[in-house]
């Protein structure tokens, strides 16, 4: 008698959905960071969700406690996350010994601070303020003043590369700290409220000078705000509210048929990775949403409805 051998057919088992944020340069995922002094306990970030392509040029944008300098600080390798997922470029922002830190801060993000005094050194002039993170990073000498000269043409303060900073306007001071800050080549460019001192006008200019070395050295920005307007200044701005990313602006320019180019802007709220929405205040207001609210699956989008027992 012969036998047969069995064929079992096992079930398969679900496919690995793809790694957040896998091919970004920037990568934060349910970042949790609490302060506590004392007994007090605050939750700063709260399971933020972030992610920045290489050569992006992004503002992220909030109120004051949503955040956002919180977020700017860590990515800095200023401050270190409580829990969660932190990455820029290979570095681990949660593993990072105090070695790795200094050589992440020298090579990899530049950082620009809202106050011009904490960016420049005050008895050097703006060519030396750009050598001298080169210096500490042990740049040979030709190369540092060619990368000096670049960076100083580049960000319209040629002119002033032998002034010191009580000898620069506020406009000038903002573009000479961007150089001193791009002087080691990174790959990020973080700024914190770039334009937080300066007049609407000067502002812009600044702004302009973000995005001509966005465009021409390849480095990636992000730009921090408390103000919206500033966000028109670019492609994405992602907004902050109680430590979550709640909502994101993309702007893209379309051409019309007469060849008119207009800017449209289209705002999407952003779901995190435990499935979350924030729902503006304005729709929670219009619709008295409140405690609970009532889902329904449609065949191509979901509804939200107040719970009537709430309202009765």
């Amino acid at each position: 008698m012969s036998s047969t051998p069995l064929s079992l057919s096992l079930p398969q088992a679900p496919a690995r959905a793809p790694e957040f944020g896998r091919d970004a340069l920037i990568v934060c995922e349910s970042l949790v960071r609490i302060y506590q002094t004392g007994s007090v306990e605050v939750q700063a970030l709260q399971g933020l969700d972030l992610a920045v392509d290489s050569g992006e040029m992004v503002a992220v944008v909030g109120a004051s406690g949503s955040g956002k300098s919180t977020l700017l600080s860590i990515l800095a390798g200023i401050d270190a996350p409580t829990a969660g997922r932190a990455r820029v470029d290979r570095w681990n922002l949660l593993s990072m010994s105090r070695a790795d830190r200094v050589r992440y801060r020298r090579h990899t993000v530049g950082f620009v601070r809202q106050q011009t005094a904490s960016n420049l050194v005050p008895y050097l002039t703006a060519r030396q303020m750009v050598d001298l993170p080169m210096t500490a990073a042990r740049t040979p000498v030709k190369a540092r003043r060619d990368r000096a000269a670049e960076l100083l043409a580049a960000l319209g303060v040629a002119d002033c590369a032998d002034r010191r900073p009580s000898q620069l306007s506020g406009g000038q001071q903002m573009r000479v700290a961007i150089a001193v800050a791009l002087a080691n080549q990174p790959r990020v460019l973080l700024a914190d409220e770039p334009t937080g001192e300066l007049d609407t006008a000067t502002s812009a200019e600044v702004f302009g000078a973000l995005r001509d070395v966005n465009r021409r050295f390849g480095v990636t920005v992000v730009v921090v705000t408390h103000d919206p307007a500033v966000s028109g200044q670019v492609e994405r701005t992602v907004a902050i509210r109680d430590g979550r990313t709640s909502s994101e602006v993309l702007r893209r320019a379309t051409t019309n048929a007469e060849g008119d180019t207009h800017v449209i802007a289209e705002e999407y709220a952003v779901m995190d990775r435990a499935g979350r929405v924030q729902v503006p205040r304005d729709f929670r207001e219009a619709l008295a949403l409140t405690r609970r609210v009532r889902l329904a699956l449609e065949p191509d989008h979901v509804t939200i409805r107040p719970d009537t027992a709430d309202t009765a």
